[in-house]
């Protein structure tokens, strides 16, 4: 097809099968399981591909339970961090692992999921994240269970558990101190379970991460133990595989050039708002012209940042920005009624497929 409409992600699956490549590599050397992060990434129209490589999904709610089953299959693992009655009977039906956040809700609805196998969230009290906001053992996390004492209480009732303590951990020997760490604490509860997960937040898709020393140590763990081990990788599988393609709509002066885009960061790129970030430009490349990007929503701080640009910004330039994989479809929203963007995949064969587009309907449907 031609160049659809602006704006529009674009996710490359050459990219793609490069990341997932490596994945099977850590599957095959470590042993480790790995579950697809919903959360992060559920572009179901790539699912194709990823369920060759990846073990199955993991969710944080009912409805991204019952989507990994229909759209990807495999193992679908439900975590939430409170469960009502009624989503324990949904996932019930679509759930191969139940993951509760805390002792009391395990207690009060462990029955409502009897057969299946059940975990409990672990807070180790130790965590690697970049910022406070994302920082699971941040103080008074409401994340998982802090008390040792307290899961071994509950043995009888699980049969594993989950860590999610890292946030964009691209430290290896800072993961290897920590998975020490967790030994130590909680390696005697360990060996009377099947399986635990190491959550997601690891960075092991990177360049130059050592990747047979990460292999080797979550070998080590698994042994060690006698647990299955999985990952749960997001940004992981995605990172570097997306962008979110745009079109300059005008160039307005305040003390210096600002590029207006026909997106939003509010609306379209929500997690560089949250962390107070600037979007990569992954086009044009880098030179010597100044110019602020900012997005078209009426928001004042709806920036995408300052950039130095090999050519001037004009009506009608293409910008793309890079990093539009992981929480970015997953997040945006109808802020300002702003055109969503469609979602478009180059496929492995060249194709360009426009997989989904948004209109009016679907923003009016969205609101009553």
């Amino acid at each position: 097809m031609d160049r659809p409409a602006t704006p529009y992600y674009l996710i490359r699956e050459k990219r793609l099968l490069a990341n997932l490549r490596i994945i099977a590599r850590v599957r095959e050397q470590s042993g480790a399981r790995a579950v697809l992060a919903l959360k992060c990434f559920a572009g179901w129209s790539v699912f194709g591909l990823l369920r060759k490589f990846l073990d199955g999904t993991t969710s944080s709610s009912p409805y991204e339970a019952r989507l990994g089953r229909e759209t990807f299959g495999k193992e679908v693992h439900a975590y939430s961090v409170g469960f009502s009655r009624e989503d324990v009977r949904s996932v019930r039906a679509v759930a191969d692992k139940v993951i509760f956040n805390s002792v009391s809700q395990l207690r009060r609805f462990h029955r409502e999921v009897r057969g299946l196998p059940l975990g409990i969230r672990v807070n180790p009290g130790l965590s690697y994240s970049h910022f406070d906001l994302a920082d699971p053992a941040r103080r008074y996390s409401r994340l998982g269970v802090a008390d040792p004492a307290a899961v071994e209480r509950v043995l009888p009732l699980i049969s594993g558990v989950m860590f999610h303590f890292n946030c964009e951990n691209d430290d290896f020997p800072a993961f290897a101190r920590a998975l020490d760490a967790l030994g130590r604490t909680y390696g005697p509860m360990l060996r009377h379970l099947d399986w635990v997960s190491l959550g997601g937040g690891l960075a092991f898709t990177d360049e130059d991460y050592p990747l047979d020393a990460f292999c080797r140590r979550l070998k080590r763990f698994g042994r060690e133990f006698g647990v299955q081990v999985y990952l749960e990788p997001g940004d992981a599988v995605v990172a570097g595989t997306a962008e979110l393609v745009t079109t300059v709509l005008d160039v307005v002066r305040n003390e210096q050039a600002i590029a207006i885009v026909d997106a939003s960061t509010e609306a379209h790129m929500l997690d560089h708002l949250i962390y107070r970030t600037h979007a990569k430009v992954a086009w044009p490349r880098p030179g010597r012209f100044r110019v602020i990007i900012a997005g078209r929503s009426c928001l004042a701080g709806d920036v995408f940042g300052t950039y130095r640009l090999r050519t001037r910004l004009k009506p009608g330039s293409v910008v793309r920005f890079a990093h539009a994989g992981g929480y970015t479809m997953v997040k945006k929203n109808w802020f300002n009624g702003l055109a969503m963007p469609s979602i478009c995949v180059k496929r492995l064969d060249g194709t360009l497929e426009r997989v989904r587009h948004f209109g009016y309907k679907d923003y009016r449907a969205s609101l009553s």
